[in-house]
């Protein structure tokens, strides 16, 4: 057995097309059986990128899994230009300041029950802090994935998408004021960080915001100028949609913007400059199940369980995801009755909001990779290190059962029937 998978493992190092193919098919198979379980398919996908991930089999190389990179930021791209497609001007108008009020209400209050309860776990208050402030962010790609497997349109649905494409802009704002201030505490104590410029982690946050939107602006524009000549076919919107979306992503990576809020920012800009771009929409549509099934599959893959062995990071993580979950549901919750919302999307919206992943391990290991931690002792460091642990099992118990309780949520919140 051992040797098979050696010599299997050897096969699918000598390309990474052999590893995408394994990897798609295995996808599609385990997301048949979960589907017949009543589970959705991004669940199979999941559970099958850990069955052929480090944490099982082992039949992905690790040299393949970094070229792999490639496959989940071009998911996260598409995932973004479709929530942004959602945003039209006539749909925001029509909701007025509820998404607004909904996202912030949520935000703080991930923030101040993840906060709390650690703090009250004895965690030093500036950690508990960061851990709160990046448990306010939401992972879209479940959410976008189980709208469009379901063909889910409707009010629901426009509030779910705008809460969620907030939440990633205020999550990033969040985190750099948080990080600031948990940085200039620490700080007080210890000559090594008495340094101002920690501070300019908020204006560095708040700028990455300001770029990412007016990249997605710039690139938003050009997609419209290039495809509003009615006579391009299909064929000749799908080509130019994906090269600018594959720019758009790489200029956001290469200048350290998000590339989640620049395409978003896209998609926003070229649904409001025409009604006929909605074929760019359409044209993306049979691209996203193989996409979205290696996003999630390789997602699976990344999960390790050996996190598992710690006491102390469990600990702190069944906190840490049972508190989240309080804060991001009852949040919702208050949002909607302030903003005075239907009782359906009161009732369901926050459920959505479980699945944690992309946003959250990169600012978790922006904190854990900044130079602001350097002055300090073995014990703040290993706190740091314990963090990124806590954060990386919170995105193994979330994307396992957060795909499941969105598909639930929307189904109800949205008043469907399902065969």
């Amino acid at each position: 057995m051992v040797e098979a998978l050696e010599a299997l493992r050897a096969f699918l190092a000598g390309h990474v097309l052999f590893s995408l193919g394994v990897l798609l098919l295995l996808g599609f198979a385990v997301g048949k059986v979960a589907n017949r379980f009543g589970l959705p398919e991004i669940t199979g996908y999941i559970l099958a990128g850990i069955l052929a991930g480090g944490s099982a089999l082992h039949i992905v190389p690790s040299r393949v899994e970094e070229d792999l990179v490639l496959v989940t930021e071009v998911a996260l791209g598409l995932i973004a230009l479709t929530i942004g497609g959602e945003f039209l001007w006539v749909k925001l108008k029509r909701m007025g300041n509820a998404i607004v009020v909904i996202t912030l209400v949520q935000l703080l209050a991930a923030l101040l029950t993840v906060t709390g309860s650690l703090w009250l776990l004895r965690m030093p208050l500036p950690f508990a802090a960061l851990l709160g402030a990046i448990a306010s962010a939401t992972a879209p790609a479940a959410t976008v994935a189980i709208v469009q497997n379901l063909h889910a349109k409707g009010k629901f649905i426009d509030y779910l998408y705008g809460v969620v494409a907030l939440d990633d802009a205020g999550a990033v704002v969040l985190f750099g004021i948080v990080f600031a201030v948990a940085a200039g505490s620490l700080g007080a104590s210890t000559a090594a960080t008495h340094d101002p410029s920690a501070w300019l982690i908020v204006i560095e946050a708040l700028g990455e915001v300001v770029a990412s939107f007016v990249l997605g602006l710039v690139s938003g524009t050009a997609l419209h100028l290039l495809v509003r000549r009615r006579r391009a076919n299909s064929g000749e919107v799908m080509i130019t949609t994906l090269g600018v979306l594959f720019v758009t992503t790489a200029a956001a990576l290469v200048f350290h913007l998000s590339p989640l809020l620049a395409n978003m920012a896209a998609g926003a800009v070229v649904i409001n400059l025409s009604v006929d771009n909605h074929r760019i929409f359409r044209v993306l549509r049979p691209l996203a199940p193989p996409v979205y099934a290696l996003f999630f599959v390789i997602a699976g893959a990344e999960l390790r369980f050996d996190i598992f062995t710690d006491p102390g990071v469990l600990l702190a993580g069944g906190v840490y995801i049972v508190t989240r979950a309080i804060g991001k549901y009852g949040g919702v919750w208050l949002g909607c009755r302030l903003a005075r919302t239907e009782h359906r999307i009161r009732d369901y919206l926050g459920i959505c909001m479980l699945p944690q992943a992309g946003v959250a391990i990169g600012l978790v290991l922006s904190m854990q990779n900044s130079d602001l931690f350097t002055g300090f002792g073995p014990e703040v460091r290993a706190i740091v290190d314990n963090t990124v642990n806590i954060i990386l099992l919170s995105v193994l118990v979330n994307e396992l059962i957060g795909p499941p309780l969105s598909r639930f949520a929307v189904i109800r919140g949205n008043n469907m029937r399902t065969t």
